[in-house]
């Protein structure tokens, strides 16, 4: 058997890509905020391209009724750690990778222990409402470029997801949500930014038995149904999202700053 290498196994990312485009990705400083249905797929895509310095961020645990759309989510890892199951998944795709897994929650008494001066991309995949805005309204504010999951639950569909900025995304109750917040506080975010979103919105039809008795860290009124065809596509989609930026002519380049 040939001896893997680094080189052998972003074989394929170099040939597409080009040497200019994989240096790029392999210096890119990214840091993902929560490694769920969303998250942890935009992780192993990032990865699996050629990045190579990678901040993970997640509380939680994995419990049972994560295996059915979080990757690193299997019989095999319930109750550990979400980004150090995640990290030493990681590993085994590309042992030269530097991952820093943070088991921490994203909060006013947290943000201050992540420079995210420090990285050229942050991606925001929290679930809670109140960590999300601050998360948005402080990271564009730095000059890494930004991007944001809108909620993935309670989508079926794979052609209705999306990408558009925040301002413009349409039929999304957790972007509507965030706007409320924002106008209530007679506030803009710094900057523009790209969400990843569903205008589709079904309901759930089952009853949350089985999980009901799960540690809840981020305190949801009620748990939604969510499948992995979307929520992958949401963390698959925001890693295009990244590589698209990172091999384009504005490359690492901060977006726009909103006229106020």
């Amino acid at each position: 058997m040939n001896e893997i290498t680094d080189k052998s196994i972003l074989s394929r990312s170099q040939r597409l890509l080009g040497d200019e485009n994989m240096e790029r990705l392999q210096e890119a400083r990214i840091i993902v905020f929560g490694v769920g249905g969303v998250g942890s797929w935009c992780v192993e895509s990032l990865v699996r391209s050629g990045v190579k310095h990678i901040t993970i961020v997640d509380s939680d645990i994995v419990s049972p009724s994560n295996i059915n759309r979080q990757l690193m989510a299997t019989t095999l890892t319930v109750g550990r750690v979400k980004v150090d199951a995640m990290k030493e998944h990681l590993l085994t795709v590309n042992p030269s990778t530097s991952i820093d897994a943070r088991q921490m929650v994203f909060t006013t008494d947290t943000a201050g222990e992540f420079d995210l001066d420090s990285y050229d991309y942050i991606i925001d995949c929290i679930d809670s409402l109140k960590d999300k805005i601050l998360l948005i309204d402080l990271a564009t504010k730095t000059k890494a470029k930004f991007f944001s999951s809108m909620g993935a639950a309670l989508k079926i569909d794979p052609t209705r997801v999306k990408v558009d900025e925040f301002w413009n995304v349409k039929g999304c109750p957790l972007a509507r949500a965030i706007r409320q917040r924002f106008k209530k506080m007679n506030y803009r975010p710094a900057r523009k930014f790209q969400c990843v979103y569903s205008d589709e919105l079904v309901q759930n039809l089952g009853n949350d038995e089985t999980g009901s008795n799960e540690p809840n860290p981020w305190n949801k009124a009620c748990v939604n149904g969510s499948l992995m065809h979307i929520t992958a596509m949401f963390g698959l989609i925001l890693a295009g999202l990244v590589i698209k930026d990172l091999t384009s002519k504005s490359a690492l380049q901060p977006s726009p700053a909103i006229k106020h």
